[in-house]
């Protein structure tokens, strides 16, 4: 498994943002969906693509566009849903999956609730949205959800993540077959007895969208 920390400047600041108590929701969703695009860039640096020639205004030009079969986001419920449109920006022919996965507070154990995957992801690119890598439970369910479908490759994308997550996912995907890829905004100490990434930024869902 590949890690990688993005160190640039402009993660660094809204991350920092991200983090301060004092940002409020609506400000919290535009920060949210900044820095993913900005994550976004890094994870997709080996996208696929394919040659093709376009007609410009005074010559033909050689480029290329995104080959098929076209990427996967897979954002995990809730709180991913509030990465998605910044990831979107980037990829806005890309299909859309979900996983909803609930943490019993108790155990720090997730269940799946609801899945709208394909069946089938033979030759294709995912990437699983998931704000906060803490223990790493549902980034680990999820990827193996991926891996048994034949994606491709698989690159989960989090604002913030821990060592224990991190160490987690590296054992369980260090023989697999299939490219397993992490690319976070930061590095955290670690975690705290209830399971929450420490200094982090609390509960990413209900920042996102209210305690419900």
């Amino acid at each position: 498994m590949q890690t990688t920390v993005v160190d640039h400047p402009l993660v660094a600041h809204k991350l920092t943002m991200l983090r301060d108590i004092n940002t409020d929701t609506p400000a919290f969703r535009r920060l949210c969906d900044e820095l993913v695009t900005l994550l976004g860039y890094e994870a997709t640096r080996g996208i696929r693509v394919e040659p093709v020639e376009v007609q410009t205004p005074v010559d033909v030009a050689t480029g290329v566009k995104l080959a098929r079969p076209l990427p996967l986001l897979v954002p995990i419920l809730r709180a991913g849903i509030g990465m998605l449109d910044g990831m979107a920006r980037l990829l806005p022919n890309a299909d859309i999956g979900f996983v909803g996965l609930a943490r019993d507070e108790d155990t720090l154990v997730a269940s799946t609730y609801a899945t709208r995957l394909p069946a089938d992801l033979s030759g294709r690119q995912t990437f699983i949205l998931d704000p906060m890598l803490a223990t790493g439970g549902s980034m680990e369910t999820v990827i193996r959800m991926l891996c048994y479908r034949n994606a491709a490759s698989v690159t989960g994308v989090s604002l913030v993540a821990s060592p224990e997550g991190l160490a987690r996912l590296a054992e369980a995907f260090a023989e697999d077959t299939i490219p397993v890829r992490i690319v976070a905004g930061g590095l955290d100490a670690g975690l705290n007895n209830k399971g929450y990434i420490v200094p982090g930024l609390g509960d990413a869902g209900d920042r996102l969208f209210g305690t419900i």
